[in-house]
C-alpha cells in the first residue's frame, strides 16, 4: 500500500456510506417520532470499566496528583458514567445526573487549563 492509500480512511461495506450517528442495532422504541431513547446496550458497563482503570488509587496518589492529564482523565471517565447513568439523552432539560456530569467535566477542563492544582495532603504538615 502506497503512503497516499494508507491516509485515507478504509471503506466497511458492511456500514452505511450516508453519515450519520451510529446505529445502536435496534430501532426506535414505538412512539418515539425516529428517536432512541436509550443508550447502546453495554455502554454504561464501559463507561464504569474505565472510571475504574483511570481512577487514581490510594496507593498511586502521592505519585499521580499533580498529573493534570491523569486528573482530567479520571473526572471525565467519571462523568461519562454520571452521564449514561440515570439521565434520558432525549431529554432536553438535563437531571441531577446531568449537572453532575457537567460538573464534572468542568474540573477535568479546569485541570486541563491548569487552573486546578492538587491542594496536598492533609496529613502532611501538621
Amino acid at each position: 500500500m502506497d503512503q497516499a492509500q494508507a491516509n485515507r480512511p478504509v471503506h466497511h461495506p458492511s456500514k452505511p456510506s450516508q453519515p450519520g450517528p451510529p446505529s445502536s442495532g435496534s430501532p426506535p422504541a414505538a412512539g418515539t417520532g425516529g428517536r432512541v431513547e436509550s443508550w447502546p446496550d453495554g455502554s454504561r458497563e464501559l463507561a464504569e470499566h474505565l472510571q475504574r482503570r483511570l481512577v487514581i488509587s490510594d496507593r498511586d496518589w502521592h505519585a499521580l496528583k499533580a498529573q493534570r492529564s491523569r486528573r482530567a482523565a479520571e473526572q471525565l471517565a467519571g462523568a461519562l458514567v454520571q452521564l449514561l447513568g440515570a439521565d434520558d439523552p432525549a431529554a432536553m432539560r438535563g437531571g441531577e445526573a446531568r449537572q453532575r456530569a457537567i460538573a464534572l467535566t468542568a474540573s477535568a477542563l479546569a485541570w486541563l487549563k491548569g487552573e486546578l492544582r492538587d491542594p496536598g495532603c492533609p496529613d502532611h504538615g501538621r
